[in-house]
């Protein structure tokens, strides 16, 4: 796995990424963050695109920064 992305780079990623992009950002494996979309408690939210799930990277940016969730 490559190094770790900084908040500074994760900024600069395209409006979605995959989850195993995700996953290296957040620091967990890919097949946790996988199964943690799947049972629908993942930290970050989630597009579905076909047969797989693409991360909205504002949300992950949200995660990263600290910032809290906005109530839904």
């Amino acid at each position: 796995m490559s190094e770790q992305p900084t908040l500074g780079d994760v900024r600069k990623w395209p409006a979605t990424v995959s989850v195993s992009q995700a996953a290296q950002a957040l620091g967990c494996s890919k097949s946790h963050l996988h199964e943690r979309i799947k049972r629908g408690d993942s930290p970050v939210k989630t597009i579905p695109f076909g047969a797989r799930h693409v991360v909205i990277t504002a949300d992950l940016v949200r995660i990263l920064s600290g910032e809290e969730r906005a109530a839904a």
